[in-house]
């Protein structure tokens, strides 16, 4: 059991686990986790780790579009966004790319999501490692980490 889960386990919010064989030569790990589990992209969420004015904070936004780093700097009232190197990702979160989850990070980062996410009735994001997710009520994601909604993703 991932931490993630344990956290949501232990939040006791609603929940339910998927998983699929991950495909290492899969281009988008997003991507191919709505392919394999057959759910549209707009419900699949990426977990982006971003520098915003040197702070590191957690993005998340569908997987079939791409951060606006403007658009989360202006949401973490800063000035400047850039994507957090891969290896201090992992470090700071505990988990490798493609598996990085917003719940059970080693250290809570602050968390942005997608105000897309509020026309969804759950939504699905990596649960702690490749090949497994969790899904959830976007508000029940926001209640368990503190975070906020914003528009992250230009049209």
């Amino acid at each position: 059991m991932t931490p993630a889960v344990q956290a949501a386990k232990k939040a006791k919010v609603a929940f339910q686990l998927h998983s699929y064989e991950h495909d290492p030569k899969a281009e988008s790990y997003g991507l191919e986790a709505a392919e394999r589990l057959g759910l549209p992209p707009a419900q699949v969420f990426k977990t982006l780790v971003a520098l915003v004015d040197e702070v590191p904070v957690v993005a998340m936004v569908p997987v079939a579009h791409q951060l606006d780093l403007k658009c989360l700097a202006r949401a973490q009232g800063g000035k400047k966004a850039v994507m957090c190197p891969p290896d201090k990702a992992q470090r700071l979160t505990g988990y490798v790319l493609g598996g990085i989850s917003p719940l059970g990070q080693k250290k809570r980062l602050p968390l942005v999501l997608d105000s897309s996410a509020q026309s969804q009735q759950d939504i699905y994001m990596s649960a702690g490692r490749r090949g497994l997710e969790i899904a959830m009520a976007p508000q029940d994601l926001l209640t368990l980490t503190g975070g906020k909604l914003a528009a992250l993703v230009r049209d």
